[in-house]
């Protein structure tokens, strides 16, 4: 598929997605060179294990979104909440689609695919994302790199504001931490599941889409991040030509 690369004579809504807003706050640089340029980061490798464990737990969710009824881990964690019943849930689930907003100011159609919703009984929509490892000890949500998940739950709970739901600041992280000290593999993974709070906090979002609004409508590019592993491989590489 072309890639739509951001024109602004453009008279259609440019769609920004969540992983790209992501970008453009871990590397100006790199998100101006695959938005503007065509020039995108090499791919990643699928977390294909990952993937699996979201899917099932979408499945398991859902069992008991028909019912009506609150999931066990909700109970657990004396979550007052049952997991929310919408027709565009699936919708929202899809990487192609998502929820979405037009971001008038911009012209910025914002997108992001969400994993599970929950409703409380002040009918506040919860927003929830899935998440799986394999590491020694309880997991949490403390390391640096983890900001990117704080961000991710921030602008889906942005999303569904800006879609007229009331939305509670609260969300949660269902991470499951896969198990390395079980006696065998025996055909399965076990794993010790926790239920994480967050709340968040949306008041970067705005500024931050007007940021990458004056960024694409540049023509220049932004400099090279110095905590950005990819610039500086591209400045090393090219330092290492020249000197030839």
């Amino acid at each position: 598929m072309k890639k739509t690369l951001y024109d602004p004579r453009g008279m259609n809504p440019f769609k920004l997605s969540r992983s790209k807003i992501e970008l453009f706050c871990e590397c100006p640089c790199c998100f101006y060179l695959d938005r503007k340029l065509g020039i995108a980061q090499p791919g990643g490798f699928p977390f294909n294990l990952n993937s699996a464990v979201d899917h099932l737990l979408k499945k398991e969710f859902d069992l008991y979104r028909e019912k009506g009824n609150p999931h066990p881990l909700m109970l657990q964690n004396k979550i007052d909440a049952v997991p929310y019943r919408h027709e565009n849930l699936n919708t929202w689930r899809k990487k192609q689609n998502g929820i979405s907003y037009l971001h008038e100011s911009t012209r910025f159609l914002i997108t992001g695919e969400i994993d599970e919703v929950w409703i409380n009984s002040s009918g506040e929509l919860i927003v929830v994302d899935f998440k799986a490892t394999s590491k020694s000890g309880e997991v949490s949500l403390d390391a640096d790199w983890q900001i990117s998940y704080k961000r991710q739950m921030e602008i889906y709970q942005w999303l569904f504001r800006k879609n007229g739901f009331q939305v509670s600041s609260t969300g949660y992280f269902v991470y499951c931490n896969g198990k390395k000290d079980v006696a065998e593999f025996s055909q399965r993974l076990e794993f010790d599941v926790s239920v994480i709070p967050y709340t968040g906090n949306d008041s970067w979002i705005e500024p931050k889409l007007l940021e990458i609004h004056g960024t694409l409508t540049s023509s220049q590019s932004p400099a090279p991040s110095a905590t950005c592993d990819l610039c500086n491989y591209r400045i090393a590489v090219q330092t290492k030509l020249e000197g030839r």
